[in-house]
């Protein structure tokens, strides 16, 4: 049976060969083609241009690790509640248009990344008026003793939580000292929020300083995600159903 199937391929590279130089087709040729064709599909698939936009994720140039499912899944949930479908509005996108470029400024000054930003429009979205139950206010929601702290007037009279521009000062200088004490502008968002205190608990009793494996509070849990959501639909208004 062998013999004859060897015999076989012979007698038909007799035939396809041709003494008159008639070339024929490589037979690996269409399995390659076919392949490439194959890889180039994938590349271009929806399902790997997912991929390829979650990998591209950063946060103050620090990776996002996209590959953990559980962190893709709750950003994926983040980046969908800020879309247009579910904010259907353009305020954000204007007061981003009036506001970020001033803070990116004021925090450039300070060394601070410039996805800081964006926190002003996650803790108050831009609102000097909004307050908390627990007190915070104005647009960086500074607590009033935090705001003393680092050099804001809150009084029966004053409050210059509301004032733009100090306030911006004043939480760049509070995030820089955080970095400070942390080393990682990630958990620098997250003391921005939860506190520095309360943070050093969590990494102490934890025995980890990755935020994304950290078990915080679902404010806190959520607080980075919400930063990197917000920048993604400023950033690529477009591909969140913005038409600005």
């Amino acid at each position: 049976m062998c013999i004859t199937a060897i015999f076989s391929i012979m007698v038909l590279s007799k035939l396809q060969s041709s003494p008159q130089g008639i070339s024929y087709e490589n037979p690996y040729k269409k399995i390659m083609l076919d392949h490439a064709a194959r890889l180039k599909e994938e590349i271009n698939s929806p399902a790997n241009k997912t991929r390829e936009y979650y990998n591209s994720l950063t946060f103050a140039d620090e990776n996002v690790p996209t590959e953990d499912v559980s962190v893709k899944s709750k950003l994926g949930k983040y980046l969908a509640k800020f879309s247009f479908k579910k904010v259907r509005s353009h305020e954000m996108h204007n007061k981003a248009d009036k506001y970020l470029p001033k803070i990116a400024k004021i925090l450039e000054s300070y060394g601070i990344p410039e996805d800081f930003k964006y926190i002003p429009i996650v803790e108050s979205g831009l609102n000097p008026q909004v307050s908390s139950h627990k007190g915070a206010g104005g647009y960086w929601q500074f607590m009033p003793a935090t705001a003393r702290l680092y050099g804001l007037k809150v009084n029966g009279r004053v409050d210059e939580r509301k004032d733009f521009e100090k306030s911006t000062h004043a939480a760049a200088r509070y995030i820089k000292d955080l970095y400070d004490q942390f080393g990682d502008w990630t958990l620098v968002a997250a003391a921005y929020n939860v506190g520095g205190g309360s943070l050093k608990a969590s990494i102490r009793r934890q025995k980890k300083d990755d935020y994304y494996k950290l078990r915080l509070n679902n404010e806190t849990g959520s607080y980075v995600y919400k930063i990197i959501s917000v920048k993604e639909v400023i950033e690529n208004p477009d591909k969140y159903g913005y038409n600005i």
